[in-house]
């Protein structure tokens, strides 16, 4: 099947980006959860990682993801102050600062990285998060930039 361009926008029709989602245990996860027990709809295209605290995911994991081929990261946690490890996310909060000025430096688009604060009880909140991650990416278009290629199927 070929791959025709839209002429709206410069990106492949049928474009399905592939977004990872860091997700706190506690919170995140469970508000995730909590939005499929709801059958809210969010996009398939979101793979979830279960980590103990958004505070264990180290920024080398995001850049290794853009590597793999990800279109966008998504980092969700407790809300400051609901840690369930007291500070997790005070530390996830500055050292994405810092990830965030590096992915700038490297030439990737600011837009394709995310950190959300999701409670357990915000299922509708996980699923509006997603919905709109996956629409801003969407509109960025595919991820060339860490492009590893070895991945490449080509």
């Amino acid at each position: 099947m070929p791959i025709t361009e839209n002429t709206a926008d410069s990106r492949p029709e049928g474009f399905r980006p592939r977004i990872l989602a860091f997700c706190c245990n506690w919170c995140s996860y469970a508000g995730a959860d909590l939005a499929g027990t709801n059958r809210l709809d969010y996009p398939a295209d979101v793979k979830i990682i279960r980590v103990p605290c958004s505070c264990r995911v180290n920024p080398v994991f995001v850049l290794r993801a853009f590597q793999r081929g990800a279109d966008g990261v998504i980092l969700c946690g407790c809300h400051p102050g609901d840690c369930h490890y007291t500070s997790g996310n005070y530390f996830t909060r500055r050292r994405m600062t810092l990830l965030f000025s590096m992915l700038d430096f490297l030439g990737i688009e600011k837009e394709r990285t995310r950190v959300e604060w999701v409670s357990a009880a915000e299922g509708a909140k996980f699923a509006a998060t997603m919905n709109d991650f996956v629409k801003t990416v969407s509109s960025l278009g595919k991820n060339r930039r860490l492009e590893d290629l070895r991945c490449r199927k080509e």
